[in-house]
């Protein structure tokens, strides 16, 4: 009798389905996050942050996001003891840290040195973030929706002009702004969009996956009919020949193995304070952030509330899966907030069918050749993805914000962590005559500052004793 009831349904949170049927389940909730979760390393290790050349090391840091995205998936939604919050949570590496790792890499000059100087800091960040985790109870009164939601708003502005720059095919390129490139970032996003909200399914949920290979599919073909090079003058008043931007280096895929152990390390941990304390700040964002996502997941998949213990289990997770990641050399890990969204709409929590999709990026992490035809990702065909996946996290951060009566309390914490916070770190030049930790803390994203200030005005400002009848007057 007691196998009677073999499978469960997709909407049951434990239990087991057939493989025909979690198979696909978990496989979208793999691409809705895919490329996103390889979106921070790109950005980060090239451009104008670390400016690193070494392609190879690129290919090795994507094979560890996946891998370790994988894992950690799984410890999220099984747990080891205390560590996991036994939710379908998918987890992967965090666009969040953009904007703060971007300001120290260019505060520490770029290169190998200053990402190694991100990993160290990430390493005792997740330390620290496991702490908050075990401490989460007492501390949880000062997170509301309205601190979480400014959090969140202000890491969607922050992140909005890096996708926009990305559309135009790079900054960093000679042929940043060029037709080609704006033609291929458009097509991109209006496939995403029509896919997203013309069709039903897999190719709903995967819309900015299969948005992304048609843009492959485009470039390739322009490739074929279009010049592949041009000139242009560079700073130094030079005419220089390059390669245009939007271009796929083949050769790159071609060079890469097929199977490989990751690479354990692949950068040496660095301990700068000017990274450490900016980052070591931006994870008690991220706590913030995860506590906002398990909310999301328990109330729109199942319609509860979340359980302390869930949220603890869950920022602990966070915090030990991004020492684990830094060890691998990657960017912090914490809950994606495309998941959270497609659970809310989909109902579908069934822990089995979400930990299929961690094994398979796992199984991705295995294969550099994957990892290489991610990391040759023209800029413009990511910018057409970026674009709306960094304005959606804006849309998150008000939906957030509006789950409570917007009262004048509320609208002042807002009002003041957006323009006084948001404001000073976005726009970095205002704090040029300060010492060089407060414009690394400070400046360049506006993301630490505006949740800083979130923070300290909920705590100050006087609780509101009557939100009905503020409301009705």
């Amino acid at each position: 009798m007691e196998n009677v009831k073999q499978y469960s349904t997709p909407y049951d949170l434990e239990g087991k389905l057939p493989l025909k049927q979690a198979i696909p389940l978990g496989l979208q909730h793999v691409l809705a996050m895919f490329v996103g979760n390889l979106t921070p390393l790109i950005l980060i290790t090239g451009g104008s942050a670390c400016a690193i050349n070494d392609t190879s090391l690129l290919v090795i840091l994507l094979q560890n996001a996946m891998l370790i995205a994988g894992v950690v998936t799984l410890i999220q939604i099984f747990a080891i003891g205390p560590v996991g919050a036994k939710l379908p949570i998918v987890m992967g590496t965090s666009s969040g840290f953009i904007g703060v790792c971007n300001s120290v890499a260019v505060g520490l000059g770029g290169g190998t040195y200053a990402y190694g100087a991100i990993m160290g800091a990430s390493l005792l960040g997740g330390l620290f973030e496991t702490v908050l985790g075990f401490l989460l109870k007492p501390l949880r009164k000062f997170f509301p929706a309205i601190v979480t939601g400014t959090v969140v708003l202000s890491i969607g502005l922050s992140l909005i002009s890096v996708g926009v720059g990305s559309f135009g095919g790079g900054a960093k390129n000679g042929d940043f702004g060029s037709l080609e490139n704006l033609f291929v970032g458009f097509v991109v996003l209006v496939v995403i969009v029509a896919l997203k909200h013309g069709t039903k399914g897999i190719t709903s949920y995967a819309s900015i996956f299969i948005g992304i290979i048609v843009g492959y599919i485009l470039v390739s073909v322009m490739a074929q009919v279009l010049p592949t090079t041009f000139e242009y003058v560079d700073a130094a008043g030079e005419t220089v020949t390059a390669t245009k931007s939007w271009v796929l280096d083949w050769q790159q895929v071609q060079d890469a193995s097929w199977f490989a152990i990751p690479k354990f390390m692949p950068v040496g941990l660095q301990f700068d304070v000017r990274a450490i304390i900016p980052i070591l700040i931006m994870f008690i964002v991220t706590a913030v952030e995860t506590v906002g996502d398990i909310s999301g997941i328990t109330e729109g998949g199942m319609g509860r509330e979340a359980t302390d213990s869930e949220l603890a289990g869950g920022v602990i997770c966070d915090g030990v899966g991004s020492a684990f990641a830094a060890c691998f050399g990657v960017l912090p890990n914490t809950s994606f907030s495309q998941n959270v969204g497609l659970i809310a709409m989909t109902k579908i929590v069934n822990k089995f069918a979400i930990a299929i999709g961690g094994g398979f990026l796992i199984a991705c992490g295995l294969f550099p050749k994957l990892a290489a035809l991610i990391s040759i990702m023209p800029d413009s065909v990511l910018g057409g993805a970026a674009v709306m996946m960094f304005s959606s996290i804006v849309v998150s951060g008000v939906q957030l914000v509006t789950k409570t009566p917007i009262t004048g309390r509320n609208v002042t914490i807002l009002s003041v962590a957006l323009g006084l916070g948001y404001g000073l770190g976005a726009n970095a030049a205002i704090l040029q005559h300060m010492p060089e930790q407060i414009q690394l803390i400070f400046g360049g994203s506006g993301i630490v500052p505006a949740a800083l200030v979130a923070i300290v005005l909920n705590i100050v400002l006087p609780k509101d004793k009557e939100v009905g009848k503020e409301n009705n007057e």
